[in-house]
């Protein structure tokens, strides 16, 4: 059991503790505190109490009683008492005093008999007088104690000690228990990282946060910080952010008094969670705002433009009627409408190509040149990252994967459907895909190897997503290198054409465009847009994997990765033979980044169809918005794109197949 204590500094011994939510451990006495897993016995030296005269209802004035022995008082003499509380006020009309203890020890300090010390500013000086207390007893209602000196037994006499700090000699405070730390022995020690030894920062004070203590840590100035909009900030001043560390034994494990060093081994984001994020002024926060707003004013103006081109004007009738926030709505989903992906689905929309793409006809009509570029293995050859097996006639292409991997030069795009907020089985199944650390991390001259990782997901799968890679720690991947998008979506149009072949996009409420998913097609887009293609790029990423959430999932495969950079291929495509029907919602595939680069500036080679599906709308009709309730039949398309489509834009000699 390791317990904590805290001391009140003078500075603000003149107010009750109770009106502060939060208060500092140094400034609390040598209070001990309950329930507590690690526990700190914090008394403060003399020379840590700095009285300020304007915290008391009045300078207290030198004692005329000769049973108090006046001390004079140096720095030097001060680092020999401990505070055990402070005089708030007379009791009674016998010279009584209240005193609030500042110490968890109340009973022994207070009702025992003895010679305490008193530490008062006498013009100007602060002087420390030996006193003696005849008795003492505990003021329950108040929180206090009603203590008698000797010698003062008149009101006149006792409210010139209030204000007044009780001291102890430094050598009578309680022996401490294993476990027990007092709280000047933590404050200025060294905090490090237990696992790594990274400096992290200093100890500057420790609080009680009621439920546990609290370490106040200040972060060595080359910590980095941010500005608030996203860039990093080196700190070079001399001092550092401050950041909150619980002083329980499962973060803080070591405490070494006498290397006055303490190992902490923090959860992950633990240490930013306090960080100030935006460090400018308030007039350049109210500068950038304003900026913001003409910006997105700008961008709002733009794409109505758009609109207004496709004859969508129908869209912004909404911002004539509602409040602030309905109209804020709209105006955010119409800006975030894809414009370069509407426009290309619209422009298919209606033509005899309009139709799924069949990757099967594909593979028929470019049976030839497909066949010299396929591999044909058994499930025995497939394993996971990192494995061997001596009877692997394809071991060398392993090998080159695994070399691939080890050096950094692949990515991973997963693709989650709806189904990932649907089922709790889906998300166990991704679990279960995620846990094998070393599928995605290596070990490569001595340093760690993560994989970067890009996760698509509907947007109301995104939150169960990102906490189930919160709860297992990001399964070894660096966080740095995770992105969570959610799917691209597309407006819902109308099936039947109106004035000039006309389709129109249909509103879900008069602030909100009914959208759906694009489909697997929209991950190229994504990738863009983000501007994760450049950071891959910059990295050294040459081959990123792209394939959807699924039972037959295999994640950093080495061999498909060898066989894909072994015949030089842009796209390589994994199938599983023993699938009686290809599923193309089920998809494996790999990517060189020369090719998604070229493909983001030629969004036209992908090809969308349309989806017939029945939708309620609503439409403005003279003032009012009406229902519109389809019957039977379909009344609207949906549009999508499979990211097979993306073979019209790749010369067949430069796809591979593996099959199996």
């Amino acid at each position: 059991m390791q317990r904590t204590t805290f001391l009140l500094s003078s500075s603000s011994s003149s107010y009750s503790s109770s009106s502060f939510p939060l208060l500092p451990i140094t400034q609390r006495g040598e209070a001990l505190l309950g329930n507590r897993r690690r526990h700190s016995l914090a008394f403060h030296s003399c020379t840590k109490i700095s009285l300020d005269s304007s915290h008391f209802c009045r300078q207290t004035l030198p004692l005329r009683s000769t049973v108090i022995q006046e001390i004079v008082e140096t720095s030097k003499d001060e680092s020999e008492f401990i505070e055990i509380g402070y005089i708030c006020n007379v009791h009674g009309l016998q010279g009584e005093l209240r005193v609030k203890p500042t110490t968890d020890f109340a009973e022994l300090r207070f009702s025992k008999p003895g010679k305490r010390w008193l530490k008062e500013r006498v013009s100007g000086k602060e002087t420390i007088r030996e006193v003696e207390i005849v008795v003492g007893r505990e003021h329950a209602g108040q929180k206090s104690w009603i203590i008698s000196f000797r010698g003062i037994d008149t009101v006149d006499n006792a409210k010139q000690l209030v204000g007044s700090i009780l001291l102890v000699r430094k050598g009578d405070h309680p022996v401490l228990e294993e476990g027990e730390f007092y709280t000047p022995d933590l404050v200025g020690m060294k905090v490090v990282l237990k696992d790594t030894g990274e400096p992290v920062g200093t100890v500057i004070n420790v609080f009680d946060s009621g439920a546990n203590d609290l370490l106040q840590v200040m972060l060595n100035s080359a910590k980095e910080t941010h500005d608030g909009t996203g860039s990093v900030k080196q700190g070079n001043d001399d001092s550092g952010p401050l950041v909150w560390v619980p002083f329980v034994e499962a973060i803080v494990p070591v405490v070494n008094m006498n290397r006055r060093v303490m190992q902490i081994t923090p959860p992950r984001g633990l240490l930013q969670l306090n960080l100030r994020s935006d460090v400018r002024s308030k007039k350049e926060r109210r500068q950038l705002e304003w900026k913001q707003r003409k910006k997105a004013t700008q961008r709002l103006i733009t794409a109505k433009k758009k609109l207004c081109q496709m004859e969508q004007k129908h869209v912004f009738d909404g911002l004539r009627f509602g409040d602030k926030a309905q109209k804020s709505l709209l105006a955010d989903q119409i800006v975030g409408i894809n414009f370069k992906l509407f426009q290309q689905a619209m422009q298919n929309t209606g033509m005899p190509s309009m139709s799924r793409w069949n990757f099967l006809e594909y593979m028929n009509a470019n049976a030839t040149k497909l066949l010299e570029n396929s591999l044909k293995t058994s499930a025995e050859l497939d394993g996971p990252c990192g494995t061997k097996n001596e009877l692997n006639p394809t071991e060398e292409l392993q090998e080159k994967g695994l070399k691939f991997i080890s050096e950094g030069k692949v990515a991973i795009v997963l693709v989650a459907d709806d189904k990932i907020n649907q089922s709790s089985a889906e998300i166990l199944h991704l679990q279960a895909l995620l846990s094998d650390e070393k599928r995605f991390t290596m070990e490569v001259k001595d340093e760690k190897v993560s994989l970067p990782l890009i996760v698509v997901s509907p947007a109301d799968g995104i939150q169960s997503i990102q906490k189930l890679f919160i709860d297992h720690e990001y399964f070894g991947f660096d966080t740095e290198k995770v992105w969570f998008l959610d799917e691209e979506k597309l407006p819902v149009i109308s099936s039947s054409p109106e004035e000039q072949n006309r389709h129109k996009i249909l509103l879900k409420t008069p602030w909100e465009i009914l959208q759906s998913p694009v489909g697997s097609g929209g991950v190229f887009n994504l990738l863009s847009s983000h501007n994760i293609l450049g950071n891959l790029m910059e990295t050294g990423v040459e081959y990123v994997q792209v394939f959807s959430l699924g039972k037959k999932s295999v994640i950093g495969d080495p061999l498909f990765f060898g066989f894909v950079s072994s015949r030089r291929a842009d796209i390589g495509i994994k199938i599983d033979n023993n699938s009686k029907d290809f599923e193309e919602d089920y998809f494996n595939m790999i990517f060189s980044m020369r090719f998604l680069k070229k493909i983001t500036t030629q969004i036209n080679k992908l090809q969308f169809y349309e989806v017939e599906k029945q939708n309620s709308e609503v439409q403005l009709v003279g003032k009012e918005w009406v229902d519109v309730v389809p019957s039977s039949s379909p009344n609207s398309y949906e549009l999508h794109c499979s990211i097979y489509s993306v073979l019209n834009a790749c010369s067949s000699d430069k796809i591979c197949i593996i099959n199996g």
